[in-house]
Parts: C-alpha cells; sequence; structure tokens
C-alpha cells in the first residue's frame, strides 16, 4: 500500500522536511533490500509547469520563471517494465527548463500531448503538471520488472537522452533515433524533484568522490560538449587545434575548455567580466580575451558588415597569440555569436553548435563557409557510451564540476532567475532530498587526491 507525502516549509535557505518512509529510508542510507520494503508515496514533492499557465506571458516582456515554476505535490505515476524509480538526492539548472517555464518556443505540453499518443506506458506522461528538469544524482529505489544491471540502493547518476531502443538508429547512435527525446524536457517526471522515473539506457554509476550537488550538475552539460568536442560525431579534436569556446564559463563552455586542455589543444575563451576570466585562468584556458576588446556594444548579430569587424578583430587576436586562426568553434550561444563563429573559424575548420541561448535564427554569410570550406555540424546531448566515457573521466578527477552555487528545491524559481539573468557562472546546483551541501562521498581518498580542484568555480 502507498504513503502520501506530508512536508513543511523551513526558514529560507533550507530544504523541505520530507516524511514518507521511502524517503526516510533513503536519508537513512538504508540497503537496497530495505528500500525495496518501504511503500511508494502516492505523490511526490516536485518542481513543475502547470498546462493552465501557458499564456501567462504573453502579453510580458520580462518571462520571469520564477512565476511559472511551482514547488508542491504531483501524482506518483506507476514504473513501467524498462523504468527506474531513483530517489533524486541533487540536480542542477539547464537552459532547457528556462525555455520550460517561458512556455518558448512552444509550451512543452505539446512534446507531451505528442508523447503521450504513442502507447499506454506514454500515454502516463500527457499530465496537466509538467515535472521538468534533465540532471540527477540520486539513490535507485525501485526497478521495473524488465531490468537488468542496477540494483536497489545504488548510486547514479541519470543522462537526459531518452532513447527508444527498438528503433534501428538508436543502435547506431542512440541520438540518431527518430524517437530520442531530452528527458525532463520533452518527457514528463523530470530531475528536479524528490523522486524522478528514468529508462534503464539512462543510468551511469556516480563518481564516488563528488557529493551529491557536485555529481548531479554534469551530465547534460558534460556529456553535451564531450561529444561536440571528443566523441566521435562532431569536431574530433586533436593536439595542437585551436578552439573558440564562446561562453567559456557557462556550464557547457567549463567542461568544453577542460576537454580541450585534457586532448593537448588550445583552449580560447571569450568572457564579460575579471570574475569570469579567473575562472577560466583557474581552468588552464590558454587565452581569454574580453568581449569589450571586440566591440560588441549593441551587437546582436543582424548587421553583416558589424559581424565582419568584430570578426576581424577576434580573428587578429587569436593569430596574434596563437599563430593561426581557430580550427574549432565551440558555440551554444546562438543568434549573438553564430556569424562571427563562422567567419573566424579557419579554412577546412568546424563550427559546432548544441544550442541557441540568444536566439535560433542566425544569420552568416554563407561565402565564408563554401568559399573557405568550413563546416557546420549539430550536435545535440550524447549518447549512453558517450557519457560513460564523460563519466569515467570525472570519475579519474580529469575533469572536474562546473557547480558554482547551490540552492534548495523550494527555491528553484530563485535558480533558475539567475541564469535566466546570465548572472550565474558555471552550473547552479539544486538539493533535492539532501538535507545539505556535502553528502554523498564515497571514496574520500580520491577526493583528497583530486583536493582543491573541484572547487575552481566555486573559489574563483
Amino acid at each position: 500500500m502507498s504513503t502520501p507525502v506530508t512536508s513543511a516549509h523551513v526558514s529560507c535557505g533550507e530544504v523541505r522536511v520530507v516524511t514518507d518512509e521511502l524517503s526516510d529510508a533513503v536519508l537513512a542510507g538504508a540497503s537496497g533490500s530495505v528500500l525495496e520494503q518501504h511503500p511508494i508515496p502516492d505523490e511526490y514533492v516536485a518542481a513543475h509547469l502547470r498546462r493552465e499557465d501557458v499564456d501567462m506571458f504573453a502579453d510580458t516582456a520580462d518571462k520571469d520563471v520564477r512565476r511559472s515554476l511551482h514547488v508542491g505535490p504531483v501524482p506518483m505515476p506507476e514504473l513501467a517494465p524498462d523504468e527506474i524509480l531513483v530517489a533524486v538526492m541533487a540536480s542542477s539548472i539547464n537552459y532547457n527548463t528556462l525555455w520550460s517555464a517561458m512556455f518558448e518556443p512552444i509550451p512543452t505540453f505539446q512534446f507531451l500531448a505528442k508523447f503521450g499518443k504513442q502507447g499506454a506506458w506514454e500515454a502516463r506522461h500527457d499530465q496537466p503538471n509538467h515535472v521538468v528538469g534533465s540532471d540527477a544524482a540520486g539513490v535507485i529505489v525501485r526497478l521495473g520488472s524488465g531490468v537488468r544491471h542496477w540494483h536497489a540502493g545504488d548510486h547514479v547518476v541519470a543522462s537526459p537522452a531518452y532513447v527508444d531502443d527498438q528503433e534501428p538508429g538508436t543502435h547506431a547512435d542512440g541520438m540518431m533515433g527518430s524517437r530520442q527525446l531530452a528527458w525532463g524536457f520533452e518527457t514528463n517526471f523530470g530531475a528536479l524533484a524528490h523522486y524522478t522515473i528514468v529508462r534503464a539506457s539512462q543510468l551511469i554509476p556516480k563518481p564516488a568522490h563528488l557529493t551529491w550537488e557536485e555529481a548531479a550538475c554534469n551530465t547534460l552539460c558534460a556529456g553535451t560538449a564531450y561529444r561536440m568536442l571528443v566523441g566521435e560525431h562532431a569536431a574530433r579534436i586533436k593536439q595542437g587545434d585551436v578552439v573558440l569556446i564562446w561562453g567559456a564559463t557557462g556550464g557547457l563552455g567549463g567542461y568544453a575548455v577542460q576537454y580541450v586542455r585534457n586532448g593537448g589543444g588550445i583552449a580560447v575563451g571569450v568572457v564579460s567580466s575579471e570574475r569570469k576570466a579567473r575562472v577560466l585562468r583557474a581552468l588552464g584556458c590558454d587565452l581569454i580575451i574580453n568581449r569589450d576588446e571586440l566591440g560588441f556594444a549593441n551587437y546582436n548579430g543582424d548587421d553583416p558588415s558589424q559581424t565582419v569587424e568584430i570578426g576581424k578583430r577576434l580573428g587578429a587576436i587569436i593569430r596574434r597569440e596563437t599563430g593561426t586562426e581557430p580550427h574549432v568553434v565551440f558555440d551554444y550561444v546562438g543568434k549573438a555569436t553564430f556569424g562571427i563563429s563562422v567567419f573566424v573559424v579557419r579554412r577546412g575548420g568546424v563550427v559546432v553548435t548544441c544550442g541557441s541561448s540568444t536566439g535560433y535564427a542566425h544569420q552568416y554569410d554563407n561565402r565564408y563557409l563554401w568559399m573557405k570550406l568550413k563546416r557546420i555540424i549539430g550536435s545535440h546531448v550524447a549518447n549512453l557510451q558517450e557519457q560513460w566515457e564523460t563519466n569515467r573521466l570525472i570519475g579519474l578527477g580529469r575533469v572536474v564540476p562546473m557547480l558554482s552555487t547551490v540552492y534548495p528545491l523550494d527555491h528553484v524559481g530563485e535558480a533558475a532567475r539567475l541564469v535566466q539573468l546570465n548572472q550565474h557562472i558555471g552550473k547552479v546546483g539544486v538539493l533535492c532530498l539532501a538535507p545539505e551541501e556535502g553528502l554523498g562521498v564515497t571514496n574520500p581518498e580520491l577526493r583528497d587526491e583530486v583536493g582543491e580542484r573541484l572547487q575552481l568555480v566555486r573559489s574563483a
């Protein structure tokens, strides 16, 4: 028999008190066999959107996500045979949660309705509430009847790639199946909650030396950057490559800097403040360029002559300091940078993109693309093998989390607003069931060995 959740708010800055039996057992460190004896609650606390709110920003210039993100109880769905129920200890904020909460470019309830038409299990996702979030670290508490290789009590992180293993394209590359979705964005029951539902094909062992909040901030951004730069499907950087990284102190950009440095490349980061420059220096970025040097004031990507002017200025700085134009440009910023990226990358070079945080409608002069044999490669999340390779680097301490600050789940709106206003550095973490920061480390020896590098972003 299931039990209801009872919860209460506590003082500002602390997490919500939870009293369902299963979460209490998780917090007590119960074994898998004990966890399986506790009932699954009928409902759970989650950050969610409401279908009734989709038009709330229709006449509003500032689409403040604090207004649309709600924290409260939602119904617990039934577990499908290939699914796993995870008690979420921590999560983090990604741009897809901002898009969801702004109901842009379309309300995500349209994704859920389309997904729900696929079948009985998929129909569960088409709800009036959408639980969002695409990063999680936590503890397995239940297994679907068809799950192999995992056990209750395992400490895991979750990949955001939600794939259909019955599609042929998935078996070539998990990201190529036409039904591949972004978990917690195009699916329901996401990560910013006390519990989440994932497919078994999403799970990866949690790095033992990381805290819950450190582990929860990596998977989406670190995996995406790995695929873009290192994996076989995109740029495939090599030793000596000059890589220009826009947004180099963001979640994606910070991991990109680390991969370039690890791979023997030359990382070039563009920043907007001295604080961000300090972070890049701590990460070992080879060349740091302040946006003020480039003349970005009042530039939005629409003026071709201004694009060329800024591109020439940027290219001259990079050539002067590295001896060549960039071999690769790492661009997830979008409209405000993409035309410059295409212009500045060297002949035969690659612009690799995975997003457009400043706008999707890019403008660039195609002559600079075709006449100089450049390439644009689209990249999206990472397949499970790429995620495991990423996790191995993190588990070895070769890549460190980009965590900068942490909020409790009750304050998820404030956490998301920080990212919405671009007032953050790296990744913004969210404590879900974890009552405080610093928990979850099971290999303190490795943590001591990695040492202060784990605090690079937070201490800069």
